[in-house]
């Protein structure tokens, strides 16, 4: 068995600096020709270098260690070798199985599987926790051949003889060095004991520790290793920009409010280090008038993924994300990172800035340090060698935050939007209610009214007019509601105080709230 090749080494030789880069199209790789139609409708043509790197050695069977940062396209690295090889029209049942650390990777590494796929008879299904079991059970006895899962899930599974893996000869684990820090490197083993011994197995990682090594020498076959870029080259890249501030933690939301309006800024990332931070966050922004959507652990599976379906989408632009979501957001367009706090360690550091400068583009980091995080900044100051050991003491009035991230004078940290209340069109028979409102400090006034019930009868409704829609509403949509609710009774409220009827009989008795404060009785019926 030969030995895993040296970390440094490389199985392809690219243009050094100086030398033009020939750019390689999918075609050029051997890539089967429905598969490059349908990375093209996505307008993917040309391929990254780990994909130039690990697809010609993959298609043929040859098992890989793939290491390059985030952001880099190596799923399509792995993903476009086990579907090809596959075939056009696979047998029912698991054929291949792809290992990833988290829920948010699972879901995105299944999106690119089935666009993949998306012009062959090949199905993907999707296999991890805080889902019912049901839907991802009937896939699999729909019999689909790839299975993208999260290493929990995939063994509950399997012990419930609901998926089979002793079929499954293309094994891929994405981001290993993840699975290394979040303890499932025993997971692994007892899945890869579930597989066949002779497969085709590629693993993916940004990092190499020893473990991840050990790893691959017992679980691969003659492993070729390749590195398209130093995996700690985010510390150097040249379209990042890195900005570190010392902030007061009093002021920070302000900051990021104006963070938010600088010139040019696109969807925007901002990491937290605790689910209630986050949920703060995105409610301070909110309130603000952001767009923001939030990715934590107190949130149900659902939540999370319209979340940050919504942020893909570009109906978010803001997504506040504790760091279990990190390598899930997998958005080419992120101009934006902001550490709200600053991370533990170098490497989740990289990890969380690498969600910007994606793809070849352009991004800008900025991190907050809080005054007693400043020996956490001098551990990843030094190991980034950023050569800035004191961050800049920053307030959200600071000339240089303007100047540093174009933000344009004067901005301020609350975005200007017209109230609902002023919105809502008055009509003039409503005018003794909006006065009412009015001397209530823009409340709504409190008169009791009726509603008309299909049978004739009246009901009393609250002054809050919580009982139609089952929670309280905003001064606007409060309006809103009367309004529509008194144009569907037929006008049969009157302000003044009158008496009201229902197809000829009286109606009963109640009080009235005069607009003087004073409440008298209602006439009595018939008079």
């Amino acid at each position: 068995m030969k030995p895993v090749p040296a970390p440094g080494h490389e199985t392809r030789q690219h243009p050094t600096a100086g030398q033009a880069h020939i750019v390689t199209t999918f075609a050029d790789l051997g890539v089967d020709q429905d598969i490059v139609e349908a990375l093209a409708v996505k307008g993917i043509v040309d391929a990254f270098p780990i994909q130039e790197q690990t697809i010609p050695l993959g298609l043929p069977g040859q098992d890989i260690i793939g290491q390059a940062k985030t952001g880099t396209g190596k799923t399509f690295g792995f993903g476009i070798p086990v579907v090809q090889r596959l075939g056009l029209d696979p047998a029912p049942g698991v054929k291949a199985l792809i290992v990833v650390p988290t829920r948010e990777l699972c879901v995105q590494v299944y999106e690119d599987m089935d666009m993949l796929t998306s012009n062959r008879s090949t199905s993907v299904v999707a296999i991890y926790g805080g889902k019912a079991y049901e839907g991802q059970i009937d896939q699999l006895k729909a019999g689909a051949q790839i299975v993208v899962g999260t290493p929990g899930r995939l063994i509950d599974l399997n012990n419930q003889r609901l998926l089979d893996l002793s079929h499954a000869t293309e094994v891929v684990l994405d981001e290993a060095d993840k699975m290394l820090d979040l303890g499932f490197l025993p997971d692994i083993e007892k899945i890869f004991s579930k597989v066949p011994a002779v497969r085709h197995t590629q693993l993916f990682s940004a990092t190499m520790p020893g473990p991840i090594v050990a790893l691959a020498r017992r679980f691969m076959s003659n492993p070729i290793h390749i590195r398209a870029t130093d995996p700690d080259e985010g510390l150097t890249q040249a379209n990042i920009k890195h900005l570190v501030y010392r902030a007061h933690s009093l002021d920070k939301d302000e900051v990021i409010a104006r963070i938010l309006q600088a010139e040019g800024r696109g969807k925007t990332v901002i990491f937290t280090r605790t689910k209630r931070a986050a949920q703060k966050l995105v409610d301070e922004l909110n309130d603000r008038g952001f767009n923001a959507g939030a990715v934590h652990g107190d949130m149900s599976q659902e939540a999370r993924e319209r979340s940050m379906a919504g942020f893909k989408a570009g109906k978010k632009d803001v997504l506040i994300a504790t760091d279990v979501a990190a390598r899930g957001i997998d958005v080419d367009d992120v101009t934006h990172v902001i550490n709200h706090t600053i991370p533990d360690d170098e490497k989740t550091y990289l990890h969380r800035a690498g969600r910007t400068g994606r793809a070849g583009k352009t991004g800008i980091a900025v991190t907050f340090v809080d005054w007693e995080d400043l020996h956490k900044w001098a551990l990843i100051n030094r190991a980034l060698e950023f050569g800035q050991p004191e961050p800049v003491e920053t307030y959200s009035s600071s000339p240089h935050l303007f100047s540093d991230l174009d933000i344009p004078a004067g901005t301020k940290g609350r975005i200007a939007t017209t109230p609902k209340t002023q919105s809502v069109r008055v009509q003039p028979e409503k005018a003794a209610d909006a006065a009412a409102a009015a001397e209530n400090d823009g409340q709504p006034s409190t008169r009791r009214r009726r509603r008309r019930r299909s049978g004739g009868s009246a009901e009393r409704v609250g002054s809050t007019f919580e009982a139609a829609e089952g929670g309280p509403k905003s001064t606007g949509e409060q309006a809103a509601a009367t309004d529509g609710e008194r144009d569907a009774e037929g006008g049969g409220t009157h302000d003044g105080g009158g008496k009201e009827h229902h197809d000829g009989r009286p109606a009963p008795r109640r009080r009235r709230r005069r607009r003087g404060g004073s409440g008298g009785g209602a006439a009595p019926a018939g008079a």
